[in-house]
């Protein structure tokens, strides 16, 4: 009974979901549907019962007629309430659902916090749950058609052979049941089969992007041995997905068999058709009018039955999958604003104060008791080999994560207590791994509708990152479509114009810090130099933390923190850490002939 009720809460969940974004077409969906099994109904038991009466007892045939006029003007108007309900409505309001839903899911993943994506887990439940949310829509369609089909067919059909024939019903109980438990035991392993091969599905569509998107073709056609090792996994985990298919194969074909043969159309076309002509041509208990209409209606409620005995089952199914897209829906997020203090209007003084931070217990700390200080319009870099924690670092100054221990200090009030959205909006941010929007060169600049902003606002972004050059390059200018995703015409960047680009992102941005993980990593030195001048020139009045293993970047900083192992091992100015000739001075020394500008 538990369950029972589960299913119900889950179905009535997507149904609620569904009728939020179109009620009017929900309700027309089902009254639709039961006018169609009324008419059904009238024409082919009712009627043709009353017809063949009056052809087998005589009855006037102006009865009949004046019987078949009255169905006839009932069927027209019938057909177009049908064509107004499926072919204009259920266009429009169908795809309606499907965005808004989907739509839903796409805020609810913009919402919960990055640590979310750390795990493979939530990967699963996020990729099933928006992978599956067309087709569960199309099923809660299938079920509420089934469902209000078998109603009203049981209800008119059942009420017409309770009336002539008792027995039959019993016939068509038997197959109702029986059709159910072997449909619920049916679906219940389609779950498990495709919870199973879920993970291997997952690695199937790895390899499939690897082989058809532009970021990996070069490599792809260049390294033939990853291409080999790609293709071997393929097959491995293709073998995989057949063994799970193998090994069910022998239980899905017996609840296959018992479902659509032995509980339907033996028991009904085999063994019920022997009893009706048995009842008639012995017993004389039915006419042979009965025999003819029963024998049809039998059938057409069996099809009925069967589609019935399919909507717990597939409500079951249904839940399962909902249960997925409420798990996902309910993660809330931890990292949020305890007191929603407004911001200081000015760049104030950020503070790390003893802060530690690890992604799991497993792997430990990546920083280790880390104090820094950001003084207003200040200059800092944070410096280290790859691996250091220097991203990890600023993702908890941009409070994608909270630290272990320790606290973040903005104007000496801690980060948390500050409204977490109009913090980061106070924050531009340049990524190492940014990326190329398949959108307008505006667009990717604004990171917003293109109307949304001013077209000098954004050359002039362009023109402080170095990108005005590229963009006269452009035969659409600030409209050019980027990536040829979508469009054939669009334009691909190169690495050092992609990231000019991104950087334009923060100049127009109106951020009182700035900070840039890598922000000239894919630029020749020279070019490198002369962003750097541009962003100090651009930034004066902002406080900007640099993120770099390349120390042309570092001179010009106002203080600068070596990082090794999650540990500030030296801080400094430039000349400082020269002269003190540590771990800096030598990677500088090491760097040095690349930098003589």
């Amino acid at each position: 009974m538990k369950n029972f009720k589960k299913t119900i809460a889950d179905n009535l969940f997507l149904f609620k979901l569904c009728f939020k974004a179109s009620p009017g077409y929900m309700i027309l969906h089902i009254v639709e549907t039961i006018r169609n099994e009324i008419v059904v109904f009238l024409e082919f038991t009712f009627g043709l019962n009353f017809v063949l009466e009056c052809a087998e007892f005589g009855k006037p045939f102006k009865t009949a007629a004046v019987f078949l006029c009255c169905l006839l003007a009932f069927v027209v108007l019938g057909l177009w309430f049908n064509a107004f309900v499926f072919q204009k409505l259920q266009q429009k309001s169908q795809p309606k659902i499907k965005q808004e839903i989907k739509e839903m899911f796409f805020r609810k993943a913009k919402e919960i916090d990055l640590e979310c994506y750390d795990d493979s887990e939530f990967y699963n439940n996020y990729v099933l749950s928006v992978s599956e949310v067309e087709n569960q829509i199309g099923r809660i369609f299938t079920v509420l058609t089934n469902l209000f089909t078998g109603v009203t067919s049981i209800i008119l059909s059942g009420a017409f052979f309770i009336g002539s024939d008792p027995v039959s019903f019993i016939f068509i109980a038997v197959s109702f049941v029986a059709s159910l438990w072997s449909g619920k035991a049916l679906n219940k392993l389609n779950f498990k089969i495709r919870n199973d091969k879920n993970p291997y599905e997952r690695k199937l569509g790895y390899v499939n992007r690897v082989f058809y998107l532009n970021d990996y073709a070069k490599e792809v056609r260049l390294n033939t041995e990853i291409s080999n090792e790609l293709l071997k996994d393929f097959d491995e985990t293709n073998d995989k997905v057949l063994d799970i298919d193998k090994k069910n194969a022998g239980k899905r074909f017996g609840l296959q068999l018992m479902k659509d043969y032995i509980c339907n159309s033996f028991l009904i076309d085999v063994v019920y058709i022997i009893y009706l002509v048995y009842s008639a041509a012995v017993l004389h208990h039915i006419s042979y009018s009965n025999v003819a209409v029963m024998r049809g209606t039998a059938n057409r409620m069996k099809n009925r039955m069967r589609q019935f005995a399919d909507v717990y089952p597939k409500m079951q199914e249904i839940g399962l999958y909902v249960q997925k897209m409420k798990d996902f829906l309910a993660i809330e997020p931890k990292i949020t604003s305890t007191d929603n203090r407004p911001l200081p209007e000015k760049t104030t003084l950020i503070e790390l104060r003893n802060v530690s931070f690890g992604y799991n217990e497993m792997d430990g700390y990546i920083l280790n008791n880390i104090s820094i200080k950001i003084e207003p319009y200040s200059k800092i870099a944070i410096v280290g080999y790859n691996g250091a924690g220097k991203t990890t670092l600023i993702k908890l100054i941009m409070r994608l994560y909270d630290p272990d221990e320790g606290e973040i200090l903005l104007d000496g009030v801690n980060i948390k207590e500050y409204d977490i959205e109009e913090y980061r909006r106070k924050i531009g941010t340049v990524f190492q791994d940014f990326k190329i929007f398949a959108a307008t060169v505006k667009e990717n600049v604004l990171l917003d509708f293109a109307e949304n902003g001013k077209d000098s606002d954004v050359i002039s972004a362009m023109e402080k990152s170095g990108f005005d050059e590229r963009l006269a390059a452009l035969s659409d200018g600030l409209e050019t479509n980027l990536t040829t995703e979508f469009e054939d015409n669009g334009v691909n960047l190169s690495g050092g114009e992609g990231q000019k680009l991104a950087v334009a992102r923060v100049f127009y941005k109106d951020a009182n810090l700035i900070i840039l993980d890598e922000p000239s990593s894919a630029l020749d030195p020279i070019a490198e130099y002369h962003l750097n001048r541009s962003m100090l020139t651009a930034a004066n009045n902002k406080s900007v933390v640099f993120i770099s293993h390349r120390l042309s970047t570092t001179r010009i900083a106002d203080r600068i923190y070596m990082l090794e192992k999650g540990k500030i091992i030296e801080e400094g100015n430039h000349a400082e850490l020269l002269e003190l000739g540590g771990k800096y001075s030598q990677m500088w020394r090491l760097q040095a002939g690349q930098y003589c500008i």
